[in-house]
């Protein structure tokens, strides 16, 4: 019988503590994080979602935006990220898992330098390295100022907008202040983009 009644007493303090748990980090815990993260970053906290000209949500700048064909071609009207070794698909997120020696990597990455140099009409020497090199999760949105700033003739052409008008959207959307200091300034292309076809828009 002592034993029968020590064994339910542990039993009852265990259930005691599974329900505790339960209630605290099922229930406490999350709504706490989901509260603070409301009320301090509402923004980041629902998925930094952008909207489009129509004011209707129309993307993530987390993610780049497929501004490309099934052949790879990106669209010249648009600003293009990095390339992908997924073609911008969230739902196969990955690099190229390709060694910085590995010869497929290297002509893939002498094929995008071509490409791009006659894109935009500038010498391959020219052409940063991100412009040519795939991001580790393939779905990067940003992109150097050096790589945005080559594209900037280009769109303006396929846009009717001016250079300076073009290149000051780009501006403005080039990191600075603290989020630049903790890496290097980059430039949000899906944001970038949004901008860009709301000023089109409007023209």
């Amino acid at each position: 019988m002592n034993i029968l009644t020590g064994y339910l007493r542990q039993a009852g303090t265990a259930l005691r503590f599974l329900i505790l748990a339960t209630v605290v980090l099922g229930l406490v815990y999350p709504l706490a994080i989901f509260g603070i993260g409301q009320a301090i970053a509402p923004y980041q906290a629902n998925g930094s979602i952008l909207k489009g000209p129509d004011g209707k949500p129309a993307a993530s700048a987390l993610l780049a935006q497929v501004s490309a064909d099934d052949t790879g071609i990106q669209d010249p009207k648009w600003f293009h990220a990095r390339p992908s070794a997924v073609k911008w698909d969230p739902d196969s997120s990955s690099p190229s898992n390709l060694g910085p020696n590995d010869p497929k990597l290297l002509d893939a990455v002498t094929a995008n330098r071509s490409a791009i140099a006659e894109a935009e009409g500038i010498n391959g020497a020219d052409v940063p390295s991100d412009a040519v090199t795939a991001s580790g999760s393939g779905l990067d949105p940003d992109i150097s100022p050096a790589y945005a700033r080559i594209q900037v003739p280009r769109i303006a052409a396929a846009s009717g907008l001016s250079p300076e008008a073009v290149q000051s959207m780009v501006d403005r959307h080039t990191s600075t202040g603290l989020e630049a200091l903790l890496g290097q300034p980059s430039v949000n292309v899906t944001a970038l983009n949004l901008d860009l076809a709301a000023a089109v828009q409007s023209k």
